[in-house]
C-alpha cells in the first residue's frame, strides 16, 4: 500500500526531541524499512537543530518548515488569522495540517494514518479518497468529543493503544467504525542491556533504596502526591526519590512554576529527593537501571504509558495508580493503588517493597517475562501493520 503518516504537528520525526508517540512512529518505520511492506510518506514538522531525515527506499519525509525566518513569518501570519476563528486544534497544529494537506492533495494514497489527531479526519475527508485510520494514543474520541459522529463517519478505522481507549471510542456508537487495540512496544534490548548510571554521580550510595519517577512533570502525573507520600517515609533515611523529567520535552526544570512548587514541597527532604531535569531518552535506561523501584502515580486516566513498559524492561518493581490502561499494561508485576487514597497507597506500597526483597525479586521476574512476551517493538509494529490492513 501507499501510506501517508500525518504526525501530531508538535514534535518531529525522527524522534530527536523525544515523545512517546514519535518513538512509536520510529519503531514501525524501522520495521517497514526492514521488511519492505509499504511505500510510506511521513508528514512532520522539521527537526529544529538537526538535519532532516533522508528518504529511504520505503520511507519518504515531507517536512513542514517552522524554524527559518520565512516559515516563522508565514506561520505567525496564519496563527494570527486562525486565532480569530474556531478551529479543532490550536492554530499551530492547524497550520501544520494546512501545509501538509497542500502536498497530500497532489498525491494518491491508499491510507492515511492520523497519529493521535482524530480531528484531522474532517478536513482530510474533503480532499482525499484514502482510507483514514486514526492511531489513538489518548482519550480524544468518545461520545463527548466535539464532532465525534462526523469524525467516526469519516474514518475507516481506529487503532487504539489500549482496551481502555477502545472502550472510550466505542461510546461513539458508530457501527461501521472498526476499533482495534494494538498495545505499545519499546526497544527492549536498550533497557535489558543498559549499564546503570553511577549512583555517586547523583549523590546516592549503594545503601540507598531509590524510587524513580520518569516522565513529564505536570499536575496530572501525580508527582506532587508522590512527594507527599515520601514525606511520610521520613523515618527511613535510605529511601530516596529520583524525579526524572521536565514540564515538556527539553524544558529546564527551573523554568516551570509547577516544578518550582514541587521543589519547594520537597525542600525539607532535599537530601533525599533529586530532580534531574530533562534527560535525553537514550540515557533513560541507565538512570532506571540505577533505581530499585519505579513509581507511576498518574492522577489522570493514563491510556497505556510506555514508562510502565520501560520500568518492566529495566527490571524494576512498579507502584502505580489504578487509572486508564495502567493495570492492563503491567499485570502482576505492579502494586496498584487507588487514586482516591493515593498518598496512603504509595506510602504503604513503597514501604512494603523496601522491607520485602523477595517480593521485589518476584515482581522483577514477572515484569521481565511479560515485557519479553508482549512489548517488543517488533511485535508492536507487526500488529500495527496487520491492523491497518483490516
Amino acid at each position: 500500500m501507499k501510506i501517508a503518516i500525518l504526525t501530531s504537528g508538535i514534535l518531529p520525526i525522527p524522534a530527536v526531541q523525544g515523545g512517546a508517540v514519535e518513538n512509536l512512529i520510529d519503531y514501525y518505520l524501522e520495521y517497514n524499512n526492514q521488511h519492505r511492506l509499504h511505500d510510506i510518506t511521513v508528514y512532520s514538522i522539521a527537526p529544529p537543530y538537526s538535519t532532516p531525515k533522508a528518504d529511504t527506499e520505503c520511507t519518504h519525509y515531507h517536512y513542514v518548515g517552522t524554524t527559518s525566518l520565512f516559515h516563522r513569518l508565514k506561520r505567525a501570519w496564519f496563527v494570527r488569522r486562525a486565532a480569530q476563528k474556531e478551529g479543532y486544534y490550536s492554530p499551530y497544529i492547524e497550520y501544520f495540517l494546512r501545509e501538509a494537506m497542500k502536498h497530500i492533495k497532489r498525491q494518491h494514497f491508499d491510507a492515511i494514518i492520523l497519529e493521535n489527531r482524530p480531528g484531522y479526519a474532517l478536513p482530510l475527508s474533503e480532499v482525499t479518497d484514502a482510507k483514514l485510520i486514526v492511531h489513538l494514543h489518548n482519550d480524544f474520541l468518545n461520545s463527548e468529543s466535539k464532532q465525534a459522529q462526523a469524525i467516526a463517519r469519516a474514518c475507516h478505522s481506529v487503532i487504539t493503544v489500549s482496551d481502555f481507549i477502545k472502550q472510550r471510542v466505542e461510546t461513539v456508537l458508530s457501527p461501521q467504525l472498526k476499533v482495534i487495540t494494538v498495545h505499545n512496544g519499546i526497544n527492549l534490548p536498550r533497557f535489558y542491556q543498559a549499564t546503570p548510571l553511577s549512583r555517586s554521580s547523583l549523590g546516592f550510595t549503594d545503601e540507598d533504596f531509590i524510587v524513580v519517577y520518569s516522565g513529564r512533570i505536570n499536575r496530572e502525573k501525580g508527582v506532587k502526591e508522590l512527594i507527599q507520600a515520601f514525606k511520610r517515609l521520613k523515618d527511613y533515611p535510605h529511601i530516596k526519590l529520583m524525579v526524572i523529567g521536565g514540564s515538556f520535552f527539553g524544558n529546564e526544570q527551573g523554568a516551570d512554576p509547577f516544578i518550582q512548587s514541587l521543589q519547594a514541597e520537597a525542600e525539607e527532604l532535599s537530601n533525599r529527593i533529586i530532580f534531574t531535569g530533562y534527560v535525553p531518552y537514550e540515557q533513560i535506561p541507565s538512570y532506571l537501571k540505577m533505581a530499585d523501584v519505579a513509581a507511576v502515580p498518574s492522577m489522570w486516566d493514563d491510556p497505556f504509558p510506555t514508562t510502565i513498559l520501560e520500568a518492566m524492561a529495566a527490571g524494576l518493581p512498579i507502584v502505580a495508580t489504578h487509572s486508564g490502561g495502567i493495570k492492563e499494561s503491567c499485570g502482576q508485576c505492579a502494586i496498584i493503588v487507588e487514586k482516591s487514597s493515593v498518598i496512603e497507597g504509595l506510602y504503604t506500597s513503597l514501604l512494603n517493597l523496601y522491607n520485602n526483597p523477595s517480593c521485589r525479586t518476584s515482581m522483577i521476574e514477572k515484569g521481565l517475562s511479560i515485557s519479553s512476551k508482549q512489548y517488543a517493538k517488533e511485535r508492536y509494529a507487526e500488529d500495527f501493520f496487520k491492523a491497518i490492513a483490516l
